[in-house]
């Protein structure tokens, strides 16, 4: 990748985080601490995409920060990838909350607000134009494959993504988090496997190009 290839995909990543922080479409907008636009390397070969920011990103600014973001990171240096080699967004770019009565609590993003963010995520995936798109939870896996996807029935497959970019779902580090005994050690067995998974589509060789077909000229073919 060139410097100056590189250079634009930053402006340009830059660009969608200011008209992002702009951004009023949805009432949690107006709520926010901060918009969490997405962080990490503009040629990335890998894009992480969660469901949305919570209390600790809200802060930040940042995604995929707190535990939820310590595990991220060991589950993407298990496989040799470094936070700084991927970059990491969410389907919705702020914090979906709500308000218990005594303090704002996070919840899944609505239809609508996802579809808000949708154009801004496009965008990233498009400046970025990753090899590979991770998933992590049912809700981002949705967004492109539909309502009818399950995470547990589907994660660790292979999907045709956005420009044909494959696509590959695992639970959510949060997910994880709130696992204990018997059941974690089952899920983190999964969540290996469609880890490596993810590994083996990056080492594998470029599909070679299509030989062009040979026109074999007949046997009575003349030029008389």
């Amino acid at each position: 990748m060139s410097v100056a290839e590189r250079s634009r995909r930053e402006q340009a990543l830059a660009n969608g985080a200011a008209a992002v922080d702009r951004c009023r479409r949805c009432e949690i907008g107006t709520i926010r601490q901060h918009s969490v636009y997405g962080e990490g390397d503009p040629c990335a070969a890998v894009m992480v995409i969660g469901e949305g920011p919570g209390e600790t990103e809200d802060k930040l600014g940042r995604p995929f920060v707190g535990r939820a973001g310590a595990l991220l990171e060991k589950m993407l240096l298990a496989i040799g990838l470094a936070r700084d080699d991927v970059f990491i967004c969410n389907t919705v770019k702020c914090r979906p909350t709500l308000d218990d009565g005594v303090r704002l609590r996070n919840r899944p993003p609505m239809p609508d607000e996802m579809a808000n963010c949708r154009p801004y995520l496009d965008e990233q995936i498009e400046i970025v134009r990753p090899q590979a798109i991770l998933c992590l939870g049912a809700p981002s896996a949705k967004s492109f494959l539909g309502a009818k996807f399950s995470i547990s029935r589907q994660r660790g497959q292979w999907f045709e993504g956005p420009s044909g970019i494959p696509l590959i779902a695992t639970f959510h580090p949060a997910y994880l988090l709130r696992m204990t005994g018997g059941e974690l050690d089952a899920s983190k067995r999964l969540v290996w496997a469609d880890l490596k998974a993810l590994r083996a589509k990056l080492d594998a060789p470029p599909a070679a190009a299509p030989e062009p077909e040979v026109v074999q000229p007949t046997l009575f073919e003349s030029d008389i």
